[in-house]
């Protein structure tokens, strides 16, 4: 068992991966959890270093926080499953959360509101509001039914000539309100014809 957990840290923290030393804050690791469930599933490893170094875990309390985290500090709650291992006479625990299906899943941010999470290579951004519609369009009961009016053209016309935009561009370029185009965009990304690129500061959006 101890071999599968050195495989796992040789990874390094990656979109499906992530390492904490301890959990301190059931609210922060909420983030975790809430990345994880909105995009495609991960693991945490508690007890192990950003470097990969072993450190263990010393208490039950880090079990304790990571349910507090799923189900208080979660809305809806995360579903997870809490896995032990002993490496070199150190508790390790791996904290498996797999994809949901009923995101998104919002968890406290600043000024007492609530945010979703979205996990991008090894970092958790906050989802914008393109994103949020993609997830309620997907996972809503009503078939989705989408127009090709010219806002959508002059749209696929900008992508054409530009290798990717952002919603700003897509604002200025095409002169339409914030709401027309979070929507267009979202529908024509549940549709697969537009992908996105997400980064710390924006959301690019592109050509599939």
């Amino acid at each position: 068992m101890s071999r599968y957990i050195h495989n796992l840290i040789l990874q390094g923290e990656n979109q499906h991966l992530d390492f904490k030393f301890e959990i301190s804050d059931a609210k922060k690791i909420a983030r975790s959890f809430s990345a994880f469930a909105n995009t495609d599933g991960g693991t945490l490893l508690i007890g192990v270093k950003d470097n990969g170094n072993i450190a263990g875990v010393r208490t039950d309390e880090e079990v304790y926080m990571a349910e507090s985290a799923a189900k208080l500090y979660c809305r809806p709650p995360v579903d997870f499953k809490i896995v032990p291992h002993r490496v070199n006479e150190k508790r390790i625990l791996e904290i498996i959360v797999p994809e949901s299906h009923l995101k998104p899943h919002y968890v406290p941010w600043k000024d007492n509101k609530w945010k979703a999470f979205v996990r991008v290579n090894d970092q958790n951004f906050i989802a914008d509001e393109v994103l949020m519609r993609v997830w309620k369009l997907k996972t809503g009961k009503n078939k989705l039914l989408v127009r090709y009016d010219s806002f959508e053209e002059k749209l696929l016309a900008l992508l054409r000539t530009k290798q990717e935009i952002t919603l700003d561009d897509f604002l200025v370029s095409c002169k339409i309100k914030p709401y027309l185009a979070v929507k267009i965009l979202a529908n024509l990304i549940s549709i697969d014809i537009v992908a996105y690129r997400i980064t710390e500061s924006k959301t690019y959006y592109y050509l599939k």
